[in-house]
């Protein structure tokens, strides 16, 4: 495609190499007009707790509201998720049955605040995800209420990133390792290659509350832990609550491609602690042997076979991601940011919810 010299040479800078960064590159990347470059502390293949993405499940369990601007980012993610775990492999996505179980006594608790939407019976995305029904009450357990199942998808995230990062590649993307005090200090010269910066996405998650010039402070973490194990579950499954603690979760998950099978959890705001709390790793698996007796043949948990332990801080914003354009400092900025534990099921939404935002700043730059 030939450019004219007038749309030439948009130079954009996005800062943050998780999924919300990388995915905003790739859909940049497809537009010829753009010279991209990501620049990030952390780089796929890096594990630390200021890096999120690679520690999540990861999966699609729609967790916004219906009629908001997250439930249309997520709505607009299933179609791409459905496409790569259909027709490229290589992604590390895979579909598998999710089960979602209810408990009523679990409804001030804060799994069922977080999960408000996805315990419904009828929730706005069935009819956006495969074969969803509601399971009859012969199939769920004494507490349980009701229970929903649908098809989803389950992402390896150590095979996806790596993935996104090789597409961006083909496709022009420059990456850079860079850590930044300040969100102008990605127009400083040699950021770009091109030392000239017409726009800066903000991509740095959880580093939001902390970057100059941004310092949101709406932007808290959420923490999660752990456990991997080489065990198959053979299906998704998650629950409103625990009888633990309000602010403790249990779901399993099995990663495609042998990525082995996430233990969660817990969803603690505002806890900031990367170490691996020992005691609560064995609720976790007592947990998830009770809800997934498949794990170890009904056996005990002494039968989960452990990769490893994790601990990961979801980005969370109070007052929902943040998807908008500012100027700051004579430079225009696009933020991205802030999704929480829904950062890959509504990646592609919110990267093209960005993407428009950057295409009226540059169609705004041309005519001035």
């Amino acid at each position: 495609m030939n450019i004219s010299p007038a749309m030439a040479q948009k130079n954009i800078v996005i800062i943050g190499a998780g999924v919300a960064g990388l995915t905003t590159a790739l859909i940049l990347s497809k537009d010829p007009k753009y010279n991209i470059i990501v620049t990030a502390k952390h780089m796929p293949g890096d594990y630390d707790i200021e890096y999120a993405s690679p520690w999540a499940g990861a999966n699609y369990m729609p967790i916004s509201y219906t009629g908001t601007d997250s439930a249309e980012w997520d709505r607009n993610t299933w179609g791409p998720l459905e496409e790569l775990a259909r027709n490229h492999p290589d992604a590390g996505i895979h579909f598998q049955e999710c089960q979602i179980l209810n408990r009523a006594k679990d409804s001030q608790s804060a799994t069922a605040a977080w999960f408000a939407e996805l315990l419904s019976p009828s929730p706005w995305f069935k009819d956006v995800v495969p074969n969803f029904h509601s399971l009859p009450k012969s199939e769920l357990g004494p507490e349980i209420d009701h229970g929903v199942s649908f098809t989803s998808v389950c992402i390896n995230t150590a095979i996806y990133l790596p993935w996104l990062v090789s597409q961006c590649l083909k496709r022009g993307v420059s990456f850079k390792r860079a850590s930044f005090d300040h969100i102008l200090d990605a127009t400083n010269p040699g950021v770009h290659p091109s030392n000239k910066v017409h726009l800066v996405v903000n991509c740095t998650g959880l580093m939001a509350s902390k970057i100059g010039g941004v310092e949101d402070k709406a932007v808290v973490p959420a923490r999660g832990q752990i456990v991997v194990v080489r065990n198959d579950a053979g299906k998704m499954l998650s629950i409103s609550g625990t009888d633990d603690g309000e602010d403790e979760a249990c779901y399993v998950m099995t990663r495609a491609a042998g990525g082995g099978t996430i233990l969660g959890g817990c969803y603690q705001k505002g806890n900031w602690d990367g170490n691996v709390d020992p005691t609560l790793a064995i609720r976790i698996m007592k947990r998830a042997v009770k809800l997934c007796p498949e794990l170890t043949n009904g056996k005990g948990i002494e039968h989960l076979d452990i990769v490893r332990h994790g601990v990961g801080l979801r980005p969370v914003r109070e007052g929902g991601t943040r998807i908008e354009k500012e100027r700051i400092g004579g430079v225009t900025v696009v933020h991205n940011y802030g999704a929480g534990g829904a950062g890959y099921q509504n990646s592609y939404g919110c990267a093209l919810a960005a993407a428009k935002l950057i295409e009226e700043a540059m169609v705004s730059q041309s005519r001035l």
